[in-house]
């Protein structure tokens, strides 16, 4: 970025906001932060609905809250209003995902140049309904359509975005090195009641993470799995907890948001299993990858790109199943080393924040980085 007194103006819309303790997004705003906080003057905007206590200043950036939820209904005039806020403002404007991208093309400007990261293909996700669907699909088209620049995840994104609107996109991932390996500690194992060798998943309990493929699957062997998600947060989620809490290798754990603690049961396991088949370059996939975890991943082709083909896939829960039951410690041990390899080459959040530095330089702002 070229030097000046005065610092190009960002802003950041569609995460929960920070401090980060949420998700994905936040993750990503909080690290990027870290590298470029200085280069730029950030403004990051938060909702109040989540953040009680509101900070106006964070690791040397502006937070500006919107009173409504970032997610749900609620999630599209929460993007809607920190566009119309940003626009009076900002010199660029990233976009976390679509729920707002209708309204692009009546709020922005040309001062203002709008950057959408599309987050992989959210109409396709089981949980929405046939016009929820409908609505999403509508929001990509307005994204893709009237944003300045597209950022795409994952290789199986941007082909899916040249293919269906014939227009480029800079792929950027997601790091995962601020994930740390922690050694467990005696109260934490005992709190959680984790004593054997284990396989570890966590994730949103949604269907298309494929839960009750899983589940299933660790059912018909002996070996035990650890697995952390937002159980109560649905009647899908509350059922197959029900269900298979009475087995004796199957740990259901509700969501563990201190990271030290997620860590430490996290970095520990054996085995991580990734159950995803919707999206691009998940977060929690990345981050087992830094920690060299060994991984079995549901066969899609967003997976096969982020782990490059180099991990054990399975398609149904009899494939995960014998997996499982021939896996041997030599073999899994050479997995966890790939991965290893993979994240330490492709994703670190300073490899991540000199990408979108590029980004922003580029006066074509459609141009893929390598």
């Amino acid at each position: 970025m070229s030097k000046s007194d005065k610092k190009i103006k960002l802003s950041i819309i569609g995460s929960v906001g920070l401090p980060a303790s949420y998700g994905g997004w936040e993750t990503l705003v909080d690290n990027i932060i870290n590298y470029i906080g200085n280069e730029f003057d950030i403004t990051v905007f938060c909702s109040s609905k989540i953040y009680k206590k509101k900070f106006y200043k964070y690791k040397n950036v502006k937070l500006s809250y919107v009173n409504l939820y970032p997610n749900g209904f609620q999630s599209i005039l929460y993007d809607a209003i920190s566009l119309y806020r940003s626009n009076k403002f900002a010199d660029f404007t990233i976009v976390l995902g679509v729920s707002g991208a209708i309204f692009i093309p009546f709020i922005k400007s040309n001062k203002n140049k709008i950057i959408i990261n599309l987050d992989g293909i959210e109409w396709k996700r089981s949980k929405w309904g046939y016009f929820i669907k409908i609505f999403l699909r509508i929001s990509e088209f307005f994204a893709v359509k009237f944003a300045d620049s597209i950022i795409t995840d994952n290789k199986a994104i941007s082909d899916y975005i040249l293919h269906r609107y014939n227009r480029t996109s800079s792929q950027i991932s997601y790091g995962g090195d601020h994930a740390k390996k922690i050694s467990l500690k005696k109260n934490i194992a005992k709190k959680y009641n984790i004593f054997k060798l284990y396989a570890f998943k966590v994730c949103r309990i949604e269907p298309e993470n494929n839960i009750e493929l899983v589940l299933n699957a660790f059912v018909k062997t002996e070996f035990h799995l650890v697995i952390v998600g937002n159980w109560e947060s649905s009647q899908y989620g509350r059922h197959l907890k029900k269900i298979f809490s009475g087995f004796s290798n199957i740990n259901i754990l509700d969501s563990i948001y201190d990271q030290s603690i997620l860590n430490q049961i996290r970095s520990n396991a054996f085995l991580y299993i990734h159950g995803h088949s919707v999206g691009g370059t998940n977060p929690s996939l990345v981050e087992a990858m830094f920690l060299g975890l060994p991984i079995f991943a549901y066969d899609v082709s967003f997976n096969r790109h982020t782990t490059e083909n180099k991990c054990l896939y399975f398609k149904n829960e009899n494939e995960l199943s014998s997996l499982i039951l021939k896996m041997d410690q030599n073999s899994i041990h050479k997995i966890g080393h790939r991965m290893k390899q993979i994240a330490s080459k492709k994703y670190k959040w300073q490899k991540i924040a000199n990408q979108y530095l590029r980004l922003f330089n580029n006066t074509d702002a459609n141009k893929n980085l390598s």
